[in-house]
């Protein structure tokens, strides 16, 4: 539809271009004198006539029609720091005719381009793209050209930065499509600077992986399986069993979603207090123990019965609304089970992207949707299933053991937040070494619950698992005496870190960092320190309890030539966005991006990230020169190699 919207569009414009000029661009050099070493701001302003609109260059590129765009050529003596910027925020419309929410400019609009002068003989070649409509769906595309020259005066000379070819890896949606149209000379295309994902894509693909390797592993719970002879006798009765069936797995993806559409709801910064905070970590840790002694036997959770049977009853009147509240039926009677594992998801979710939420719920409700909805279809298939019995027992006690160790984790959040330093690794090391050591004899048969059955025989699937938790065990041994566990290198603090051979070059203003490096407390002073030695600045968002951070460290970081680089070229300012030491009363302010007060170190790095950089994602590292202006795309969770070439981009910019 949007495509022939477009075409008819472009038509009309064909016919009309020439005849009709309804913007007129013009620019402009501020400050009229400069020279090399400064910053001027070359402004574009565009006279629209009335009745017509243009659409901004930060309106969704996807939506149909032709945004502004801006490219950049034959650059010499100067710099161009960012992309052109709107002096003014554009009005934001939903306009049917392309199904979508779009950001025009009507009577006027202007954008401006900074630039570093680097030469005293300064030229650069800009072109403009852009469509200009009326709102009864003419529209006229146009395009400007502009050779801009101008003399600098002496000053401090700046070797220009070399231009780097920009590639699919850093491309956003935002990036200019190619205007070899209109100059046939090679064009510096300009973008935002690249917000780089959590984890970019393959953390993603990872982070969803363990979504459904959860929710998997939820659908073995004990409060899950007495619904799935409920599920097939209901859906018995039903005609149209297949699309019943279909909009059953669905309907549960959708209740599961909903618990992630809430979390998001509820913005970024309060994801990242949710994952910090001592009272969620709490609450999380007492829920853990809970379920794990639930598991063991001690007790059973069970809800309300009155509000399980008021739901089940609505299930009970047919059609697709008996259905979906089947579906709600079994998520209700299966959140006993389910809220560790969700608890934990939302956790894990709130370092990075606030939409993680939803698709980790929705990833996480998979599994259920599979496996319900394929009872639902094929009633036969429970026949295969094995029946209840000592096997349950025994997998429900070493969920319940696991779910001790995995507790500990949200106590150590805590810790690290508050800088408590009671639970150092070693003491997590401990813990979980001998839970690992308690399940391996638990299976072998050494360790026995009140209903568990005496181990006759040794089958090979029970020394299989045992051997596995074992080496569990052993493998975690070594990093008693602070030898790296890469595998666990997101999940376990800290390595201690090495300073008794290394002085900070401004003690009261520095943190040890892992591997004996130093890291500023505040973005200023490490700016400051910048200017002195002339080394660029890399700033790290991180935090306590971000298990990527720890990975980046261990796993990256300790690398020999990353940790040179890091030593020698670069000053580091480790911005902890979950640092819970409060700020001076004088320096406690209230921020412009969400109007709350920011009263710890931490909410002051998140406020800085967010409305600076727009991300709320950890580890994100970006490197600035001596006056904060990022020279180089910026990464976040990331490889090796590319963090490599991230670091060598900054030092050569």
């Amino acid at each position: 539809m949007r495509f022939f919207v477009a075409l008819l569009f472009i038509s009309f414009a064909s016919f009309g271009q020439g005849i009709l000029k309804p913007t007129e661009w013009s620019y402009s050099i501020k400050p009229k004198s400069a020279k090399v070493g400064d910053e001027v701001e070359i402004i574009f302003n565009a006279k629209i006539q009335q009745g017509w609109k243009i659409y901004a260059a930060e309106s969704d590129p996807d939506a149909g029609p032709m945004n502004l765009e801006f490219a950049f050529s034959k650059l010499q003596g100067l710099q161009l720091v960012g992309r052109p910027k709107p002096a003014k925020p554009a009005k934001k419309f939903y306009e049917e005719v392309w199904e979508a929410d779009v950001l025009v400019y009507y009577n006027e609009a202007t954008y401006i381009q900074k630039a570093k002068i680097t030469g005293t003989d300064v030229k650069l070649h800009a072109a403009l793209r852009f469509q200009t409509c009326q709102d009864d769906g003419v529209c006229i595309p146009g395009d400007e050209e502009y050779d801009i020259s101008f003399k600098a005066e002496p000053g401090v000379e700046v070797k220009d930065v070399e231009k780097e070819e920009v590639s699919d890896t850093v491309a956003t949606p935002e990036v200019v499509a190619s205007l070899d149209t209109i100059s046939a000379e090679p064009l510096q295309v300009l973008t935002d600077i690249p917000e780089a994902p959590d984890n970019k894509s393959g953390g993603m693909w990872q982070f969803l992986l363990v979504a459904f390797g959860a929710g998997f592993a939820s659908i073995f719970m004990p409060c899950i399986y007495p619904i799935m002879p409920m599920t097939v006798s209901f859906f018995t009765k039903q005609k149209g069993g297949k699309f019943k069936a279909i909009f059953y797995g669905i309907s549960i993806m959708v209740i599961f979603a909903l618990m992630g559409l809430i979390t998001m709801a509820l913005g970024a910064s309060f994801l990242n207090a949710l994952s910090t905070h001592w009272i969620p970590n709490l609450i999380f840790f007492l829920l853990f123990i809970a379920f794990g002694f639930a598991l063991l036997g001690a007790f059973e959770i069970v809800l309300p019965h009155g509000a399980v049977n008021k739901i089940d009853r609505l299930g009970d009147k047919g059609g697709l609304i008996g259905i979906f509240f089947m579906a709600l039926t079994l998520v209700v009677v299966s959140f006993s089970c389910t809220v560790p594992f969700v608890g934990s998801l939302l956790i894990g979710a709130a370092g990075g992207e606030v939409l993680k939420p939803l698709y980790g719920m929705l990833a996480f409700g998979l599994p259920f949707a599979l496996v319900f909805g394929g009872l639902a279809m094929f009633p036969q298939l429970l026949k295969n299933l094995p029946k209840s019995g000592g096997w349950l027992n025994e997998l429900k006690a070493v969920f319940g053991f696991m779910e001790f160790a995995l507790a500990l984790k949200f106590l150590s959040n805590i810790d690290l937040a508050y800088h408590w330093n009671l639970i150092h690794r070693n003491v997590f090391l401990v813990i979980w070494i001998l839970v690992a050591v308690i399940i391996g004899l638990y299976i072998l048969g050494f360790i026995r619950l009140s209903k568990d059955e005496k181990v006759e025989k040794y089958g090979a699937l029970r020394v299989f698992f045992a051997v596995v938790f074992f080496g569990i065990a052993g493998y975690m041994l070594p990093g008693v005496t602070n030898k790296p566990l890469s595998a666990l290198s997101g999940i376990l603090p800290p390595l201690p870190t090495q300073t008794s051979s290394a002085v900070a070059p401004k003690p009261e203003l520095m943190r040890a960092l892992p591997h004996g490096l130093w890291g500023f407390n505040e973005i200023e002073d490490a700016l400051a320190h910048s200017a002195e030695v002339g080394k660029p600045v890399l700033i790290d968002f991180t935090g306590y309890a971000c298990a990527n951070c720890r990975k980046m460290e261990e796993n990256v970081w300790s690398k020999p030539d990353i940790l040179k680089s890091l030593s020698e070229d670069f000053v580091i300012a480790s911005l902890y966005v979950d640092d819970k030491k409060e700020l001076p009363v004088e320096r406690q302010y209230v921020s412009t991006y969400d109007n709350k007060l920011k009263a710890t170190i931490g909410a002051k790095n998140l406020d800085f990230q967010m409305s600076k950089y727009n991300s709320n994602a950890q580890p994100y590292y970006i490197i600035v020169d001596a006056k904060g202006e990022m020279i180089t795309p910026p990464v976040a969770y990331t490889s090796y190699e590319e963090f490599k070439a991230f670091l060598e981009r900054g030092k050569k910019n």
